[in-house]
């Protein structure tokens, strides 16, 4: 095999690994492809649920797999859980070279499945398209090391970064194709975060809509303080058929049992001066298996999460329009007094989505506060 080739069979096998984000947490959304002698032999990903393992798939189309190199985007698991190791499974199918970007950070696993192949026998190349696969599994690798999910922040604004008029108008600023693409990024993460004052402005059912994935729906949670989410909110009523979490620092209120009858699961966090303490929110949402989460909330959500350094990706709309300086800003204020002291995010890309721009930003290297 050359280095192109290598790196084109990689690239194919995270393009595989893509379509478990979103459906397969707590675990990795992992690719695999099977080569030999330049042909295709099998090709797996990481099934809903986390099981079959992206490698089982693969060795199962694939057949007989003897000498092939298998291409796969996350060390092979080395621990007997669920399901045995994948390492012994490529181990026991006779493949004769692992081509694997990076380590897995699970303790259980971490080199571990890289020693097992190598004591068989098989040839371990680890590296190619290190810095796409660490992207890929962002949302592991930040479970795994940080003990909270990745968080995408989305804003959509208008050109001057407001989000509703000032009596409140807000649907819709964005066009069809930028709402289209909201809806994709909701079908990638594991769940949708929102404040609870969105929840009582907007109303929102935060499913997914018009991409047929509606199996697809991401768990829904509402950061509130006092769980005083309505009872008759479309997001309450709709609980029995997705999920919805109900994060809250309150202990005792009228709506607790009626919310939960409803089928909300209730989860209580640390509390905070603004209500909830999000450090505590995210360790506990990871410890539910929760990788990867999508923040739609309000200007005030936002502004807490980055105020915290928790945000990892901004993902900001704007559309052609002027709102003016009495409508409502897309974020709420820092408290900063200084250019210096406030975040700055590096710019990954920008796209155009019919009339919007699509502006993507990484979170920065080091905190700057």
């Amino acid at each position: 095999m050359t280095a192109n080739s290598d790196r084109r069979w990689m690239q194919l096998a995270l393009s595989l690994g893509a379509r478990g984000l979103g459906q397969v947490w707590p675990n990795p959304a992992v690719g695999c492809l099977i080569v030999r002698k330049g042909r295709v032999l099998g090709r797996g990903w990481t099934k809903p649920s986390g099981r079959p393992h992206a490698e089982t798939v693969a060795l199962a189309q694939a057949g007989d797999a003897r000498g092939a190199t298998a291409y796969v985007t996350l060390e092979p698991c080395a621990h007997t859980g669920k399901t045995p190791p994948c390492a012994n499974a490529l181990i026991n199918a006779g493949i004769a070279r692992v081509v694997c970007p990076i380590a897995d950070p699970d303790r259980r696993v971490s080199g571990k499945g890289f020693q097992m192949l190598r004591d068989a026998g098989v040839k371990v190349d680890i590296g190619l398209m290190a810095q796409e696969a660490h992207a890929a599994n962002a949302g592991f690798l930040s479970a795994k090391t940080k003990s909270r999910p990745f968080i995408t922040l989305k804003l959509a604004a208008s050109l001057d970064g407001r989000i509703a008029t000032s009596r409140g108008e807000s649907r819709w600023i964005t066009g069809p194709e930028a709402r289209r693409y909201v809806h994709h990024l909701r079908a990638t993460h594991d769940a949708v975060l929102i404040g609870r004052g969105t929840a009582t402005a907007d109303d929102p059912m935060l499913d997914i809509r018009g991409l047929g994935l509606a199996s697809a729906n991401p768990v829904r949670i509402v950061v509130d303080s006092n769980l005083a989410l309505a009872q008759d909110s479309r997001l309450a009523l709709s609980a029995q058929q997705a999920p919805l979490w109900l994060c809250h620092s309150a202990k005792n209120t009228e709506n607790h049992a009626a919310l939960k009858a409803l089928g909300a699961s209730l989860i209580e966090i640390n509390k905070a001066p603004s209500g909830v303490d999000l450090a505590d929110l995210l360790q506990k949402l990871a410890a539910k298996g929760l990788t990867r989460i999508l923040c739609e909330g309000g200007g005030q959500l936002a502004a807490s999460l980055i105020e915290a350094g928790l945000v990892d990706r901004l993902e900001v709309f704007h559309a052609g329009l002027l709102l003016g300086g009495e409508s409502t800003p897309a974020l709420a204020a820092l408290p900063y007094q200084h250019l210096k002291d406030f975040p700055r995010f590096k710019h990954v890309e920008t796209r155009v989505l019919g009339n919007d721009t699509l502006s993507i930003w990484q979170n920065p290297p080091h905190d700057n506060r």
